[in-house]
């Protein structure tokens, strides 16, 4: 569903998490997951930050509490980053045409990536991409996937690419969009994730270039020029024989902290593959093998 195709409330509810700043990132992604249709992060004193997400609804304790905890798990943050949770409901104002106003759209190399509504500015030499924000993960502004956008502008030379965890698919429009000629493949485990990545590749044009289906990489998948996983190191862990044998060329891993690189280096020289690539940006790291 499209953000201006949800009815409007008649009152929002703004779920408030107060944290350490390096929680930062752990409470958007948490407030995302159980709902959250806009965020809004403000510095507080002391090192801390205020993270609010809005909603239409108000979440349940159970769906913040495991939202919570799933993402300070992946994060490697304690608990003990999270000072307070609060819930408040709040006047009734059209929040998300005021969030469409302040929303810019995203340049990563050759890539620009914008909301359907938003006007680009885009240099002749850009490809741009139209995500709805807020439909599923994977709409320019994270970390990991400004890495993998990079990782396949330098890397794939075109032929066929395999996107594991696609998400919105902006990573196979993309791909799509560098070089039309190719074989572009994506999947997710997540039935709505690909309904909505199969409308974003309408909307950028590229539907007939990418086969999206619901699963994951297993014994039977064909193998591809380039494999794209951005998924977290825990996912990958387990699935890395398996997306090195998908691989022909390049495989870029992604949604990998810092902290996690050495054991991920290690369990790919395990594996065999001793050529690999580290990029970094904030605490986040891609890894090219």
């Amino acid at each position: 569903m499209r953000s201006d195709e949800i009815e409007k409330p008649t009152a929002w509810y703004a779920v408030a998490i107060t944290c350490r700043e390096r929680a930062a990132e752990a409470a958007e992604h948490a407030l995302s997951e159980a709902g959250a249709l806009g965020l809004e992060t403000r510095s507080l004193a002391d090192g801390r930050v205020q993270v609010v997400g809005y909603f239409p609804t108000p979440p349940s304790d159970a769906t913040l509490r495991d939202a919570l905890e799933e993402s300070l798990r992946i994060h490697e943050c304690a608990p003990a980053c999270i000072a307070e949770v609060r819930i408040e409901k709040i006047a009734a104002r059209d929040w998300l045409a005021e969030w469409r106003r302040h929303w810019q759209p995203v340049s990563v190399g050759r890539f620009l990536i914008a909301p359907p509504w938003c006007e680009t500015g885009a240099r002749p030499d850009q490809l741009v991409i139209r995500i709805e924000p807020g439909m599923a993960f994977g709409t320019g502004t994270h970390e990991t996937t400004r890495l993998c956008l990079h990782a396949i502008e330098r890397h794939f030379r075109g032929g066929t690419l395999l996107d594991v965890g696609t998400g919105t698919g902006v990573l196979a429009i993309a791909a799509a969009k560098l070089h039309p000629e190719a074989h572009i493949e994506a999947c997710d485990l997540d039935p709505q994730a690909i309904s909505i990545a199969r409308v974003n590749a309408q909307v950028n044009g590229v539907a007939e270039r990418i086969r999206f289906y619901v699963g994951t990489v297993d014994e039977r998948t064909p193998s591809a020029a380039c494999v794209v996983a951005n998924l977290t190191a825990d996912v990958i862990d387990p699935m890395l024989p398996l997306l090195l044998d998908a691989s022909c060329e390049h495989l870029i891993l992604s949604g990998i902290l810092v902290s996690q690189t050495e054991t991920m280096l290690a369990r790919l020289t395990e594996l065999g593959a001793t050529q690999r690539e580290i990029m970094i940006e904030g605490e986040w790291a891609a890894i090219v093998a």
